[in-house]
């Protein structure tokens, strides 16, 4: 089962994988508010399409456990052995009530009842069932909710503990699950300790030899919003483009303008960069050695191909960094950064350079009990002792459609650009896609007056940017879409702040809006979005001829 995430285009070497297997006999069921590629391709269909609305993920889940509770499919001795007893016997009264069944549920998710029953049934019982999913479930306001909804649901049905099933995260840029890993978030050490562990705080204390706060930090909205207030004077960010990336766009970059000092570390001057005081050349994979870790947490080994063209990799001018603030660091390499993650991680305390030299790749944990890492997690308990499941209450978005704006819009990514076009936005991957286009359904667009190609004026309460339209059947009624790889479309110029409510992930995939012809841009408009295309087509040339460097 494949949720919020459309692997064709944004993980193409998994949904290669997956192809294959459906060819070879597995069964497909898409959740998903658009007929992505997976629901019919050559050689490829999905049993069932479920096109929800967006923004009712929550209320969908919920009707499978339903489904799979009042069917009695649920797999009694996993949950019997495996599980909380009492906290299973409480969600299997909440979700048997009528109020989450597929019919109840169908007037907020879309989805027509007698699909979903037969969807929950298929995964309930045909076999080892896995649920990847992606952005298409974390960025929302109770993305959190649906990962423990869908945990639920693994865990009814005995889904998770052995190869072929389990809850899935398919990560949306490469090596996000090893920043993770590492302690990347402003209230975790690595390996998942919470700052106000004072065990797991004490050790890192001792090793770094100063004190630290139990006390979690800022996250990056929560920076932006103590920015514009005047409280929060300076950041350091690397490897982020957060003024194109990040929602809300005029709320960005009113706090980047507030701030004293902001030091931009990056491959390129993108649109963050504009707001730097300070820019540090960032290096590539090909120029320093390290780890990347994919979704299947398996460590891998980056080599360094030619010396950083910048003179210092990315660990090494962070160290300068620090030692001009006044804390040098010792390290002479990064496999003695490594040495001491294993020092200070339990989960990674037999993990090194050298083994993963020895072995190719490692999946973490790994140490004393799996001094070879572990390839599946979960066989024969779970890490925290007995599974628990959780009361998923389905609460709609505050972010509600109106007269005003009528639709939903939802963004996602395409096959030929990367994440925010940093990269492949300067080469010549712009002959497939030049552009940000918004896909609109012929029904909304009749209503409109747009034609395909007509250039068309999207609104929200946030903000207003133009884009060319592309009349398609791939959307419903009532949602439009489109992708975010462009700096000059600026896409999140209409996003919200809406986020989740425990990670503070923004909820980039439902924003109300309306859609209509844009007036005829002024004369020094049209000049810009020109001069922007020449540029990046200039900068695909010069980097294909190696002459990126002048």
């Amino acid at each position: 089962m494949v949720i919020g995430a459309n692997p064709t285009d944004a993980h193409p070497v998994f949904a290669s994988h997956m192809k294959r297997r459906l060819r070879e006999g597995a069964r497909l069921i898409v959740v998903d508010p658009r007929r992505i590629d997976l629901v019919r391709s050559a050689h490829v269909q999905a049993d069932y399409h479920l096109p929800l609305l967006p923004g009712s993920n929550v209320a969908v889940i919920n009707a499978f456990a339903h489904v799979i509770v009042t069917e009695r499919l649920v797999d009694e001795p996993f949950v019997q052995e495996r599980c909380e007893t009492e906290a299973f016997e409480q969600w299997r009264k909440f979700v048997a009530e009528e109020r989450n069944s597929p019919e109840a549920t169908e007037a907020v998710s879309g989805v027509p009842a007698a699909d979903l029953r037969a969807a929950a049934r298929l995964y309930a019982t045909g076999g080892n069932a896995a649920i990847y999913y992606g952005l298409g479930v974390t960025e929302h306001s109770q993305g959190s909710t649906m990962v423990m909804g869908m945990a639920n649901l693994a865990m009814a049905t005995g889904n998770l503990g052995k190869r072929g099933v389990g809850v899935n995260p398919l990560r949306g840029q490469n090596n996000v699950q090893g920043a993770c890993d590492m302690g990347s978030f402003p209230h975790e050490f690595s390996g998942y300790r919470h700052v106000s562990d004072d065990a797991a705080r004490h050790l890192f204390e001792e090793a770094w030899h100063v004190p630290l706060q139990n006390e979690p930090g800022l996250r990056i909205s929560n920076m932006l919003d103590a920015a514009c207030e005047g409280t929060f004077k300076g950041i350091y960010i690397e490897g982020e483009d957060i003024v194109q990336s990040d929602p809300n766009t005029q709320h960005v970059t009113a706090g980047m303008t507030a701030m004293e000092c902001v030091v931009v570390q990056d491959l390129f001057l993108n649109e963050t960069a504009s707001y730097a005081h300070v820019f540090f050349p960032g290096s590539s994979f090909l120029e320093k050695d390290g780890t990347f870790t994919n979704a299947e947490r398996r460590i891998s080994r980056v080599r360094k191909a030619i010396p950083p063209m910048a003179g210092l990799a990315d660990w090494e001018i962070t160290m300068a960094l620090s030692a001009a603030l006044g804390y040098p660091m010792p390290y002479q390499h990064p496999s003695e950064i490594m040495d001491e993650i294993a020092r200070l991680t339990p989960t990674f305390a037999g993990v090194s350079f050298d083994k993963i030299d020895e072995l190719g790749s490692i999946q973490w944990p790994c140490n004393a009990k799996a001094p070879e890492g572990t390839p599946v997690m979960h066989i024969g308990g779970f890490v925290r002792g007995k599974g628990r499941f959780m009361i998923t209450e389905f609460v709609p978005t505050e972010e509600r459609t109106t007269g005003r704006f009528p639709l939903i819009l939802t963004t996602g990514r395409i096959l030929t650009q990367y994440n925010v076009g940093a990269q492949t936005a300067r080469t010549e991957n712009n002959v497939w896609h030049p552009e940000d286009i918004l896909d609109i359904h012929p029904w909304d667009a009749e209503n409109r007056g747009i034609r395909e190609g007509d250039r068309v004026a999207l609104t929200s309460r946030a903000g207003q940017t133009t884009l060319h339209a592309r009349i398609s059947e791939r959307m419903q009624p009532g949602v439009v879409y489109t992708t975010f790889h462009h700096g000059f479309t600026g896409a999140n110029v209409v996003t919200t702040e809406f986020e989740d409510w425990a990670t503070g992930c923004p909820e980039y995939k439902v924003t109300a809006v309306e859609v209509c012809l844009a007036k005829r841009m002024s004369e020094w408009q049209e000049n810009y979005l020109e001069t922007r295309r020449e540029t990046t087509q200039i900068q695909s040339k010069q980097i294909l001829s190696g002459a990126a460097g002048d």
